[in-house]
């Protein structure tokens, strides 16, 4: 296994965290502000008009859809090229993805229109999100069903002449209120008497169209990320696309979900040590400049235990990030299954360690407003649900195991 960043990624690096410096840690604060003004003049899901500065610098210095490893459509980076990429990007989650056009939901989307999607679905709906002009959400995940197993989703999409009708009911669409939001990718039964794993398919449903309702924005421990879109619950009420906004295959749903969810978890668990990394820094600082008992926080053993416990929770995860990444490059994603199943707990919970031992040493301020911490927390508590929930990705691992034992004799 090679691990080692192209003279490109590493340029790319040094650039990052040039604007993260010079840009992106001063617009924290200008972010709130904006947010708060927002929300006071009755535009809670607006964005904060802070970040087209930062987009519009990120384009200047190539920062730019840096995910996407088709270079038709993005910066042609191998996975391992990005995975330091989006670890930096990580450290100012709600500033840092969006500026450079790296964020979740979109990202997913357009790797799903990249691989899936026809010309007409490249012009209509891919271009307008690779150059930020419209935002998107992805309606998987229903209030009525446990849709950790996507097999049970239940909204349907029937044929209807020239056009398919969308009826069902959505949740957990992240973005989905924003006022740029434009399309959402529904995952529903096309063909209920197929295969469990052939029953679905994916569509490209407008949000204005006819039938669509956006009911609200649930909240992520009183969050409710307002200015990326909230968290959307939306009915499709008999809604009526052209056939032509079918994405990919009828009945190829369940298996592209998978396809998305793949590259996605990765990045997320990226950006996750990207949180973790700014977390110990800031415990660090704190624990060295603070005073108790006589003497500095960071002179108490247990807090030195925290913060090597932190750095070797961090190096851990992110060697096996690291592996997946080369995997995924040199085997593919369909190769990676396990190891993508191991980061998507492994990562989450390493910086949550981080993240809940930095809060600990910030004391009551850890829990405010006034550090990203209890932000960060709050977000990446939900990985271990998001893209699938922790015990579903050991149950994979462990059936790995299981298999592999089944065919070798104990011990050898």
């Amino acid at each position: 296994m090679d691990f080692q960043h192209s003279e490109r990624s590493r340029a790319l690096q040094a650039e990052l965290a040039g604007f993260l410096d010079s840009h992106v840690y001063p617009a924290e604060a200008v972010f709130a502000v904006q947010e708060q003004a927002n929300r006071a003049a009755g535009r809670p899901f607006a964005t904060p008009a802070v970040l087209a500065e930062l987009k519009a610098e990120a384009r200047r210095r190539g920062l730019w859809n840096l995910f996407l490893p088709d270079s038709r459509f993005g910066a042609g980076l191998s996975v391992l090229d990005y995975a330091p990429l989006a670890e930096l990007s990580g450290r100012v989650p709600q500033l840092a993805p969006e500026a450079m056009n790296c964020s979740a939901p979109d990202t997913g989307n357009m790797e799903l229109l990249a691989m899936f999607g026809t010309a007409e679905q490249y012009e209509q709906w891919l271009k307008p999100l690779l150059d930020a002009e419209i935002r998107s959400c992805f309606s998987m995940t229903e209030p009525d069903v446990a849709s950790s197993d996507a097999t049970n989703i239940e909204t349907r999409i029937v044929a209807d002449g020239d056009s398919y009708v969308v009826s069902g009911r959505k949740w957990w669409s992240t973005g989905a209120l924003r006022e740029e939001c434009a399309l959402a990718i529904v995952l529903g039964v096309s063909d209920p008497d197929a295969d469990r794993h052939a029953r679905h398919s994916m569509i490209l449903v407008p949000l204005d169209a006819p039938g669509v309702s956006v009911h609200r924005s649930t909240t992520v421990f009183g969050y409710d990320d307002g200015p990326h879109g909230g968290h959307g619950e939306i009915s499709f009420d008999d809604v009526r696309v052209p056939a032509g906004n079918l994405l990919g295959p009828r009945g190829g749903g369940f298996a592209m979900a998978q396809a998305r969810l793949g590259p996605g978890r990765i990045h997320h668990c990226m950006r996750a040590l990207g949180m973790a990394e700014r977390a110990l820094e800031l415990m660090v600082a704190r624990t060295r400049d603070r005073h108790a008992f006589g003497r500095p926080l960071a002179e108490q053993g247990v807090v030195r235990n925290w913060i090597a416990e932190s750095r070797l929770a961090i190096e851990q995860a992110r060697l096996l990030v690291l592996k997946t990444a080369w995997l995924i490059d040199t085997a593919g994603v369909r190769q990676a299954a396990t190891e993508i199943a191991a980061i998507k707990v492994a990562a989450p919970r390493a910086a949550s360690y981080v993240l809940d031992r930095a809060i600990q040493a910030f004391g009551a301020a850890g829990v405010s407003g006034d550090t990203p911490l209890a932000q960060m927390w709050a977000g990446l508590r939900t990985l271990h649900l998001a893209d699938g929930p922790d015990e579903v990705h050991l149950r994979s691992v462990a059936r790995v195991e299981l298999t592999k034992a089944a065919m070798t004799r104990p011990g050898r």
